[in-house]
């Protein structure tokens, strides 16, 4: 597996370090030792998949409080995302930034998100189906959001979205008393 950290502190693209011949390529897509030897969280306790059918579509931005954050590794196996996190960890040097990136099912990249860190993307493409590896397990009262287009953050989405859940448009705006 190859890592590359990101501008925000302890978040990392993860590539599929391929073994190509005649037949394709064959390489892990998990590693705990691997996830271990970079600082990351290696054990995980629950796997989702979730699917959109239309492009445009926009999930987020999710995060889990004190103490049932979770770590998340999020791949695209169908179609493609437009994927965005932010560092809501008030002692990080990367406090309140946020990146984004591309994940598909022809890319073959990973995002590892932290712990601390909120979640969203965009689909790409009509009938995408990602999927995560989380290190803690869902806890639906510790579940929060922030508004997608928080101007705190002044993300840059790669075009508006047409379809968003009323839980996802109700969530509100950044405020430092976020964890609470």
């Amino acid at each position: 597996m190859i890592f590359t950290e990101t501008d925000l502190k302890g978040a990392f693209i993860i590539e599929i370090k391929k073994i190509e011949d005649e037949r394709g390529f064959f390489g892990r897509s998990w590693c705990r030792r691997e996830m271990e030897e970079h600082g990351l969280k290696g054990e995980i306790v629950q796997a989702n998949t979730s699917f959109s059918n239309k492009k445009g579509t926009l999930r987020g931005m999710h995060y889990q409080v004190p103490p049932y954050e979770e770590a998340k590794i999020i791949r695209c196996v169908r179609g493609a995302i437009y994927d965005v996190i932010i560092d809501l960890r008030p002692g990080s040097s990367t406090y309140k930034k946020w990146v984004g990136t591309e994940l598909s099912c022809d890319n073959y990249k990973m995002l590892y998100v932290p712990e601390g860190f909120a979640h969203g993307f965009l689909t790409l493409t009509d009938n995408v189906e990602v999927y995560y590896n989380v290190t803690a397990f869902y806890t639906p009262g510790a579940e929060r959001g922030i508004r997608w287009n928080d101007s705190s953050f002044n993300i840059k989405w790669p075009f508006e979205p047409v379809v968003i859940s009323s839980k996802d448009k109700g969530h509100p705006d950044f405020t430092e008393q976020i964890f609470k």
